[in-house]
């Protein structure tokens, strides 16, 4: 009964923002990436990416990510250095990856967060098993200790 209540909720939700968006001369079909299915997330962004391709192009760029893509994103990348829009395809993916770090930059501090929690929990572990051995540090690896041998 709940589900179906949050359903209702859901779909009036939408249908609202449905509404609005048509009041503002907005067509909100053409507006979402293909079919509708399960929950969306509405965001707003700038319509133009000069901004995006002057903070890429002027902030250096010294990180190396390897990434495979498919023969589609590819090809979109040649076309946005085909346009002029940026230098190359990896002035390109850097655009597109910043641009998508910050739509989801919500759902990435709830993440931090939840791994900062596991940290304080693998730190209260670590501090515990010290107290069961004795005390003895030595007796105890911590996890960056493992990592740095």
């Amino acid at each position: 009964m709940a589900k179906k209540k949050s359903e209702s909720a859901e779909k009036g939700f939408w249908e609202s923002i449905h509404e609005r968006l048509q009041a503002e001369g907005l067509d909100p079909e053409s507006l979402c990436c293909g079919p509708v299915i399960g929950a969306l997330k509405l965001v707003c962004v700038p319509s133009s990416l000069n901004d995006s391709v002057e903070e890429v192009g002027a902030s250096p760029r010294d990180q190396v990510v390897m990434v495979r893509v498919d023969d589609s994103t590819s090809s979109t990348l040649d076309s946005w250095v085909e346009t002029g829009a940026v230098k190359s395809r990896s002035e390109a993916a850097a655009v597109f990856i910043r641009e998508g770090l910050k739509v989801r930059a919500q759902e990435l501090k709830e993440l931090k967060n939840a791994l900062a929690d596991v940290e304080a929990a693998k730190t209260k572990l670590r501090k515990k098993a010290r107290e069961v051995l004795g005390g003895d540090d030595d007796n105890v690896v911590d996890e960056k200790e493992k990592t740095d041998v």
